[in-house]
């Protein structure tokens, strides 16, 4: 197991393939990494202090904690506050500020019922153990975690659970990206896609991104050579003008990527125009239960209404998370940052996640990037 790790780890390895980026490299490019867990790893290993300083690495929005909406934080409150109402979440969502009502580590100090899951069949598993209890999993995630979602509504209606339902904030990867180039102040000029929202949807699901803005795409893993050797793809990519998009993660993505998953994301789901945490409504970018399926629905079941994004952070005018998260300024650019914010008090979402931008730098004590 170490040598599978240690492989993609390698020191030299790293130096020979920063070589060759210099090498390709002749005029500035600004390049986003989508995913926190690639954000994480370039902190870690300080990838981008390898690279030359023409390349500039700016972090994007690929953490689902971070993006979903404070209005949705409210909901989640307010539907755990409910008398018989279990809210099941994941850990990293206790702390995510909502827009009025805190976050759901200070609704569980004021008796609301939220418990900590591992997985969706985790919740479904606490409905049948617990049927006088209505048990609401906060679903949110990208492409990668629908299909658990979607398999566990499935497993509660096979169960005949009445007790169980989603609160979804399920999101897609590529309308955001292209909500950040179509941005006004947008900097970035190539994308390193996140490589497991592509081992559900496939490599082809940025082809028609990088068709439709002419910008190059490289799907890229998680280890530092695959983040070296995926930037170093794009690089050649941009010095050629060069669109279109490439498979880098190629031991874990195909471009059709996982048909049985995404055949079971598609009949239980639909594409739906949806809120993100400070980039606003983006057009058929959420996941919305089909209407056969909204017996699952926690929105239908207890006539919630949909809230609209919250663009900025209202409880802390000094916090800029919005733009953290589209990539318009990094961490260390934000007031609050390490003074204000930090992980133990966080104004921001990408503070309070542990994928989250601003979590990445404060951890591995970067000052200046």
């Amino acid at each position: 197991m170490t040598d599978l790790v240690t492989e993609f780890r390698d020191g030299p390895t790293a130096r020979r393939l920063a070589g060759a980026i210099a090498a390709a490299t002749t005029q500035p490019w600004t390049i986003m990494e989508v995913c926190g867990g690639q954000t994480h790893a370039i902190m870690r290993y300080g990838l981008d202090e390898l690279l030359p300083p023409e390349i500039e690495l700016c972090h994007g929005p690929g953490c689902p904690v971070c993006v979903t909406p404070a209005e949705t934080i409210d909901a989640a409150i307010a539907l755990a506050g409910q008398p018989g109402v279990v809210l099941a979440t994941f850990g990293d969502m206790m702390r995510v500020p909502g827009a009025a009502d805190g976050d759901l580590i200070a609704a569980r100090a004021r008796g609301a019922d939220v418990r900590i899951v591992h997985g969706p069949l985790d919740a479904v598993a606490l409905a049948a153990a617990e049927p006088d209890l209505t048990v609401v999993f906060f679903a949110i995630g990208f492409e990668t975690t629908a299909p658990a979602i979607a398999l566990a509504a499935r497993r509660a209606r096979d169960l005949c659970l009445k007790n169980f339902c989603l609160l979804t904030a399920l999101v897609l990867a590529p309308p955001a990206m292209s909500a950040i180039v179509a941005a006004p102040d947008n900097r970035v000029q190539g994308f390193l896609a996140p490589g497991h929202v592509a081992t559900v949807a496939g490599g082809d699901a940025y082809a028609a991104f990088a068709a439709k803005w002419r910008m190059p795409v490289v799907v890229t893993g998680f280890e530092p050579l695959d983040i070296l050797d995926g930037t170093l793809r794009l690089v050649r990519r941009l010095e050629a003008g060069a669109g279109g998009a490439e498979i880098q993660y190629d031991r874990a993505v195909t471009p059709a990527g996982n048909p049985t998953a995404r055949t079971l994301v598609e009949g239980m789901f639909e594409t739906v125009d949806a809120p993100w945490r400070g980039l606003g409504v983006i057009p058929a970018s959420g996941l919305r239960l089909r209407p056969e399926w909204r017996d699952f629905d926690a929105r239908t079941r207890f006539g919630l209404a949909e809230g609209a994004a919250c663009a900025t952070n209202r409880t802390n005018l000094t916090c800029r998370a919005a733009e953290v998260l589209r990539g318009a300024i990094k961490p260390p650019a934000c007031p609050a940052f390490g003074t204000a914010c930090a992980p133990d008090r966080p104004l921001g979402a990408p503070m309070a996640s542990s994928e989250g931008a601003c979590a990445a730098y404060h951890l591995y004590a970067v000052s200046e990037r």
